[in-house]
């Protein structure tokens, strides 16, 4: 699925890049009006090395236009005295979303968020993907840093207007939302460098904004 992909690193109040891969101008608004009723999100399953027991949370923000994941133990490192496993951790979410009669959902558009510390030649890699139980269409993106880097880092990735994939009207099917980190140690082995999906001055979100539709009577039944 191609997605309009926007990035950026952030040191202090500036943005040391931003990649824009096509232009906003291009796309129409994703978002009508949200259902009024309560949405509620549950965990069925929860795997991975970056989301270990009871280190992630769900909830639905506001208004209903969206819903964030949470980490607080995701964390991949290379150099120093790391583990050689931890230099890739990944997170599989398997969601039940529960939507209002009549209404289904897509995902418009995704911010991931964390903060990175890579020294002098390293690098690192953001992925992620998710797509509906069942349905074979898949949306993926995967971003890149590179040191010298000591900060918080965002990615956003937003869906063009005629590749947003809808849960069909009056099925069940679950969301599934797979994320990796990988780091590489950088020119001086002995120093560590890491990615990690949550900041250091607290647990930190990636945001799933909806994008709403209406089913028809006949596709409810």
């Amino acid at each position: 699925m191609k997605l309009i992909r926007k990035a950026s690193v952030l040191v202090g109040a500036l943005a040391l890049a931003t990649l824009v891969l096509a232009s906003p101008a291009q796309a129409a608004p994703h978002f009508t009006n949200a259902p009024p009723d309560q949405i509620v999100i549950d965990i069925a399953t929860v795997n991975g090395s970056g989301c270990p027991q009871d280190t992630t949370a769900v909830a639905v923000n506001e208004g209903n236009t969206s819903f964030t994941v949470t980490y607080s133990d995701y964390l991949a490192q290379a150099g120093g005295n790391s583990d050689p496993t931890d230099f890739r951790k990944n997170c599989q979410l398997n969601l039940i979303v529960n939507v209002p009669s009549g209404f289904t959902y897509a995902i418009a558009k995704t911010d991931y968020r964390g903060f990175g510390h890579l020294e002098e030649g390293a690098s690192g890699m953001q992925r992620a993907s998710y797509y509906f139980s069942g349905m074979s269409q898949t949306t993926s993106s995967t971003h890149r840093l590179s040191g010298p880097l000591s900060d918080n880092w965002q990615f956003t990735d937003e869906v063009e207007v005629d590749q947003v994939v809808y849960r069909p009207c009056g099925e069940e099917r679950n969301f599934n939302i797979n994320t990796e980190l990988r780091v590489s140690a950088g020119d001086d082995p002995t120093l560590k460098s890491f990615l990690a999906m949550d900041s250091t001055d607290g647990d930190i979100e990636t945001v799933f904004h909806f994008a709403w539709k209406q089913c028809d009577q006949d596709e409810t039944d």
